[in-house]
């Protein structure tokens, strides 16, 4: 395999058509079911909370099994072994903080966004504000993965291996991923993040079995495979410690991860948002279990994949590779079927990327346009809202594409699991906090929830700029490049590569400090309002249709 040619023998043209085949079918969907709805900011946002439990639970599956999710842990798994997986394992359980403790108060509360939940019973304009703020920064970085695992995949499948080549490319996903949003509004992101799910989960599943079938369906077998290949370093597959278990400082980055990954998910913009596309409460219950379900099953399949890639393909293999780790799936896809498997398993990698982009650029196009442009800048005051705040939200969704395109060009050394868990690090320490303490203290206050938003959100940016994702790692031999951001700089003096050990729990203390020390206090009828309609919903369903 001439690895600076990408994968040798695969076929350009046939991954580029296949993939084509995609985008012009969900497009064609796109466009169909943006037929059938209004003009209004429900429908742009929400789809008119039309769409049953099972199936915005398929389409939460397809939001939430990014590229992290298919090419990242599969990389991880695939070099790291145990401590790989862990991704996987953190992702699912954060599932279940979702649903006790998130999703139905939400539901019930809300509107179109998490502006709305916090401004229920606070000042309007600061907290919108800052919920706008928090939301834009989590996009971003949840962006920067998706764009990051566009342009490993290009770089794999189509012998693209300049920077400016990888970068057009990114560029014309970006602009794909724009027309979803601006077509279809989230009706039809929904059915393409439907569609990607049942694509993504069967693929994965069809790889899966392959995979197992090879080794008699001994999964032992596999793992032997996996260690066999991996040279010196291939019993460390099996134990915990490999990546995170070097020194104290990585143990405690791994705590710091596993605390972004498990606290992340409650506090996701783009997740939360999905709340309000089915028509009640109990149906945001049913969507949720019937995500753990599907994203459960898939995360069983990525611990087949990743020891797969690392016994069929071998991990040397995978680390010089364009796209490095977030090789690893597309390089066992052509191990196990060749110039089709590898095609198909590209388009729905694409698929994949497309889907979770759309989803949060219209969540960050919506908190925009909804919290900021209409309530912060206007003060709710505009002749003819609902028509003026899809307009501002799709020239948003403009300006959020262009953003990600170059964040991405930027990012595409990194793995993309790892990037999606710096989002998580972000929304676990800037919104978590916030959303709990407004559900659940009745004395938590403005000066809390703005405290506990930019504190989080300062706190959490400061140290990822300033630790060794940015800048400051040693440069790998075996790529000649350094896994930092940054090239050739050094500015790192935070040790940490994830900050959730710190920033989630000053977040809480902020919060704390801001309702204790602050002198304004919360509307009585307002907190018990809220208190009953996040418990029972009556007045929750006027509320999302007016």
């Amino acid at each position: 395999m001439s690895l600076a040619q990408g994968v040798a023998g695969s076929n350009p043209l046939l991954n580029i058509t296949i993939f084509g085949l995609f985008v012009v079918v969900t497009l064609a969907i796109v466009i169909r079911v943006s037929k059938k709805a209004s003009s209004g900011a429900s429908d742009f946002y929400t789809a008119g909370g039309g769409f049953s439990g099972p199936q915005n639970g398929v389409a939460i599956s397809g939001d939430y099994l990014s590229a992290a999710s298919f090419l990242g842990i599969a990389g991880a798994i695939a070099l790291n072994g145990y401590d790989g997986f862990l991704y996987s394992v953190g992702f699912l359980v954060a599932w279940l903080v979702a649903l006790l403790l998130v999703a139905e108060l939400l539901r019930n509360t809300g509107k179109y966004t998490m502006g709305d939940v916090l401004a229920f019973r606070m000042r309007q304009r600061p907290v919108r504000a800052a919920a706008a703020t928090s939301t834009l920064a989590v996009s971003f970085f949840y962006l920067l993965a998706q764009m990051a695992g566009a342009g490993g995949l290009v770089a794999l499948l189509l012998n693209v291996t300049s920077t400016g080549g990888q970068a057009v490319v990114i560029a014309i996903v970006g602009a794909v991923m724009i027309a979803y949003v601006l077509i279809g509004g989230m009706r039809g992101t929904t059915w393409v993040q439907i569609i990607k799910a049942v694509l993504l989960i069967a693929g994965a599943g069809i790889m899966t079995l392959w995979v197992l079938a090879l080794y008699g369906f001994n999964f032992s077998a596999l793992l032997g495979a996996a260690v066999e290949r991996g040279g010196d370093a291939g019993e460390a597959l099996l134990n915990p410690g490999k990546q995170y278990g070097k020194s104290a400082i990585t143990r405690i980055d791994f705590i710091s991860l596993g605390l972004a990954l498990v606290l992340g998910t409650a506090g996701l913009p783009h997740i939360l948002m999905r709340f309000y596309t089915v028509p009640t409460a109990k149906e945001a219950r049913r969507s949720v279990v019937w995500a753990i379900a599907l994203i459960g099953l898939f995360y069983l399949f990525t611990l087949v994949l990743g020891y797969g890639a690392g016994a069929l393909v071998g991990p040397d293999t995978i680390r010089k590779a364009p796209g490095a780790a977030n090789s690893a799936a597309p390089l066992l896809a052509y191990e196990l079927g060749g110039t089709i498997l590898l095609g198909i398993i590209a388009a729905v990698a694409f698929a994949t990327i497309l889907a979770v982009v759309a989803g949060l650029t219209i969540t960050a196009s919506a908190s925009f346009a909804h919290d900021i442009y209409i309530n912060v800048i206007k003060h709710g005051h505009v002749q003819d809202e609902q028509h003026t705040e899809v307009k501002i939200a799709r020239r948003t969704a403009i300006v959020i594409g262009i953003v990600a395109i170059a964040g991405g060009i930027l990012a595409s050394r990194q793995n993309i699991a790892f990037l999606v868990a710096l989002a998580f690090a972000v929304a676990a320490s800037a919104n978590l906090p916030t959303i709990l303490y407004t559900l659940f203290w009745r004395r938590f206050n403005t000066t809390g929830a703005l405290c506990s938003i930019y504190g989080g959100l300062a706190i959490t940016i400061v140290l990822i700029i300033f630790s060794p994702v940015v800048s400051g790692k040693p440069v790998d031999p075996a790529t000649g490049r350094s896994p930092s951001m940054l090239q050739g700089v050094d500015f790192s003096w935070f040790p940490l590569d994830n900050p959730g050990i710190i920033s989630i729990p000053a977040s809480f203390l902020l919060g704390y400090l801001g309702t204790v020390l602050g002198k304004d206090r919360p509307d009585p009828k307002k907190v018990a309002e809220m208190e009953v309609r996040s418990l029972t919903g009556i007045g929750a369903e006027k509320a999302v249709a007016h």
